[in-house]
């Protein structure tokens, strides 16, 4: 046990990384700076402009994009600049990841703290880090064509990644400290309702980069009605052929990003209600968690919705989604629906918890 610690902690950090790099890039988003560094060098992409020269230089690149061209055209050296800082720092901090996962794993590989099943693991993780690297360099490439802003769909899928490679680092990292710990038993239908939960989650998660990606969040600014007086706007549903609303319309993106965060609240509400006879201090805790969570991030979905999306609002409300994904991943790895009996057999109690 005392042998992968070292490691556990290890991945537990690398999610946390990822967490603060997600922050970063849902600034860098929410600030139009993505596009302010029109170029990928991993190695000399590492080194800004130094000089006054220099900066002239990737200003006038950047002027040669759509973005300047229709949205940034009054900017000056200074705005760049600004912009050019958090799009700089995002990608550094993907970098800074890298070494932090790879320079420790060659050292465990050398103290022989990481078995063979585990290295497989690991690989995953490393391929969903360069995958995802990949798709932040494809996204990019998306607002620097005609339209002077990036796909949604790409940043959906850039975002996507990103929580589920914190998640997967931060379920390796569990599985890891906890050992052969005892799971908390559940009751199948628990455990369904949260696994329920956690697909509606990724789902909403999607859409939130919807959202930001369409700017979906600026068109309706109220609550809970999206039109004064109107409970659904008709704008929502107005583009043909039909699918379209799901996709590319703002109006259709935040009617559906609304009602499936009620629907979210609404399974982890009914998991309260299951959970809180149970008499396990353990479950109920955990649940009680995730209620409160949701709940906050309800509650920060609606205010940066009605305030016009203020940064620190927007950007808060996209790592409470990510806090409320490590939940789900975090009971599903301390809980099981069965037991192995002295005889090996696995056995399914009906008086499981829940």
């Amino acid at each position: 046990m005392q042998k992968v610690r070292p490691v556990a902690i290890w991945l537990f950090i690398g999610a946390f990384l990822v967490f603060l790099t997600t922050a970063i890039g849902g600034i860098t988003r929410l600030t139009d700076s993505g596009l302010s560094m029109v170029d990928w060098n991993l190695i000399m992409g590492s080194v800004p402009p130094l000089s006054e020269e220099e900066w002239h230089e990737s200003f006038e690149e950047y002027q040669k994009y759509p973005e300047f061209q229709a949205i940034h055209s009054h900017f000056t050296l200074t705005d760049f600049k600004r912009i050019f800082f958090w799009e700089y720092l995002h990608r550094m901090m993907g970098r800074f990841i890298g070494l932090v996962f790879i320079i420790p794993f060659i050292i465990f590989l050398i103290q022989r703290r990481i078995s063979r099943p585990l290295f497989f693991k690991l690989m995953i993780l490393f391929g969903l880090g360069a995958f995802q690297a990949f798709l932040g360099w494809f996204m990019v490439k998306s607002g620097l064509a005609d339209q002077p802003r990036v796909s949604h769909f790409r940043l959906a899928a850039h975002l996507i990644t990103a929580f589920i490679t914190a998640s997967y680092s931060f379920n390796l990292g569990l599985q890891l400290w906890n050992g052969t710990k005892k799971k908390l038993l559940i009751s199948p239908g628990i455990s369904r309702l949260v696994v329920f939960s956690f697909i509606i989650l990724i789902v909403q998660i999607i859409y939130g980069a919807f959202v930001a990606g369409k700017d979906a969040g600026l068109v309706h600014n109220y609550w809970p009605h999206m039109n004064p007086g109107v409970l659904v706007a008709p704008q929502a549903f107005e583009m043909n052929p039909f699918y379209l609303n799901l996709v590319e319309n703002n109006s259709g993106i935040q009617f559906i990003h609304r009602y499936i965060g009620i629907t979210l609240f609404l399974i982890i509400l009914t998991l309260w209600f299951r959970t809180r006879k149970s008499g396990n201090s353990s479950l109920i805790r955990r649940i009680n968690y995730m209620l409160v969570m949701v709940f906050v991030q309800f509650a920060l979905g609606v205010t940066t919705l009605i305030f016009h999306l203020p940064l620190f609002l927007a950007v808060l409300h996209q790592l409470g989604a990510l806090i409320l994904l490590l939940m789900h991943v975090e009971f599903v790895s301390n809980t099981t629906t069965s037991f192995r009996n002295k005889s090996g057999l696995t056995i399914n109690p009906p008086e499981a918890l829940g």
